[in-house]
């Protein structure tokens, strides 16, 4: 990087261009804001592990006028949620039971997402600034004021009236901000995620397996293959992987019996797996003045129940109208802030205990567990409480709406 020094104005520079920060940037700038988008990454080239949306999500993209044209790139559409012990559904969600018309759960490639979301942005004239990573945080009167930001060929600096930190799990900007982030490893699993080929004729259903080994989510990945989360002992893959991939692939082979020839032939190296290091977890603030954080910066959680994306989006559409009047009255305050905050963390807390509730019924290899599960299943579902419990999972804050009163654009 030379010393080049480029210095952008904007009302809103936004830390991250993932599908929390793509939304956020899209709501404002139909609103008539100025904003600038801040991403590390040169191409759409990024590790993906997120694909499912759930139909609170996909209802809000759809109003904002992106789901036709990111579907339209390539996915699938799976109309049941299965958990499969031992050859026996014990859970079997229908999803076309719930109100149409999103009355399923998508498979759909992140990258297609965040391309529709980008060309949104760009066509209405967002500055969207690739390959920059977020070296500082401008302070100005006590006050986050912008962000400094080495690019491959110049330092830009961006100032704003507020920051958003959309940057993800191990996010840059909470960081800067000296903000602390509780871990908390409530769940006793990682996940090893792979690719092999979709069968002729396999179901178009998310189902969990559990079999010989542990247990495995599986769900048809666009645009012909089969997208498999393998959990295994938190913390345990190191010593797996020092055996060698044939031994690791006789492990999941065992777990997912029918696709153990599809898993042989595959499944080359341990290049071809990517492990993902499961926890939950919680910024301590969200918001000091001049900054917010959404999305995994604030909150991180399981990929189990498929939540990361629902609640990355609703953050944004949450956020968006606080982030307006924050403008209009020219404070940027965490006391204002904070009011976004409020709502969300209750939001959010609900998710993370259904998720470790769901971690401990399907996922748990304790022999406890597993002789009450059956009837713990069956009791279950014929109750409202596991009623109410679908209806969060699909749909989230069913009172977030998108204030479409405050658009001035399409």
């Amino acid at each position: 990087m030379n010393g080049v020094t480029v210095d952008l104005k904007a009302d809103f520079c936004v830390v991250g261009g993932g599908p929390a920060g793509l939304t956020l940037a899209l709501l404002l700038a139909r609103s008539g804001a100025a904003v600038v988008v801040v991403e590390r990454s040169t191409s759409m080239e990024r590790e993906y592990r997120g694909e499912i949306l759930q139909p609170g999500g996909l209802r809000l993209l759809a109003e904002l006028g992106v789901l036709d044209g990111a579907r339209e790139r390539g996915c699938h559409e799976h109309s049941r949620f299965r958990f499969v012990d031992r050859a026996r559904a014990l859970v079997d969600i229908d999803y076309r039971r719930l109100p149409g018309p999103f009355n399923y759960l998508l498979s759909i490639p992140q990258r297609h997402l965040i391309e529709e979301l980008l060309a949104a942005i760009q066509r209405l004239g967002v500055t969207y600034l690739a390959g920059h990573r977020v070296s500082e945080l401008i302070t100005e009167d006590g006050r986050i004021g912008g962000v400094v930001a080495g690019g491959p060929d110049r330092r830009q600096v961006v100032r704003a009236h507020c920051v958003v930190a959309a940057d993800g799990r191990y996010s840059k900007t909470r960081q800067l901000a000296g903000i602390e982030f509780d871990r908390r490893d409530v769940f006793d699993h990682d996940v090893l995620w792979f690719k092999i080929p979709c069968p002729a004729g396999d179901p178009p259903d998310v189902r969990i397996f559990r079999a010989a080994g542990n247990p495995v989510l599986v769900y048809r990945s666009f645009p012909d293959s089969l997208q498999v989360g393998w959990t295994l002992p938190h913390k345990g893959y190191r010593a797996m992987a020092e055996q060698g991939i044939d031994h690791v692939k006789a492990r999941i082979a065992d777990a997912l019996p029918p696709y153990a020839g599809l898993i042989d032939s595959t499944l080359t190296s341990l290049s071809d797996l990517t492990l993902l290091d499961v926890f939950s977890g919680t910024a301590r603030r969200w918001a000091a003045d001049g900054l917010v954080l959404i999305g995994d910066a604030a909150h991180t959680h399981s990929p189990i129940g498929a939540q990361g994306i629902n609640l990355a989006v609703q953050d944004a559409v949450a956020l968006h109208p606080l982030l307006m009047a924050s403008l209009r009255a020219g404070d940027p305050s965490a006391d204002l802030l904070g009011r976004y905050v409020a709502v969300r963390r209750r939001d959010v807390a609900a998710i993370m205990r259904l998720q470790v509730m769901q971690s401990k019924a399907m996922l748990s290899q304790s022999p406890v567990a597993a002789a009450l599960r059956p009837r713990a299943a069956k009791a279950l579902s014929r109750t409202p409480v596991f009623r109410k419990v679908l209806h969060r999972l699909a749909y989230g804050n069913k009172d977030i709406r998108i204030a479409a009163d405050l658009f001035v654009t399409d």
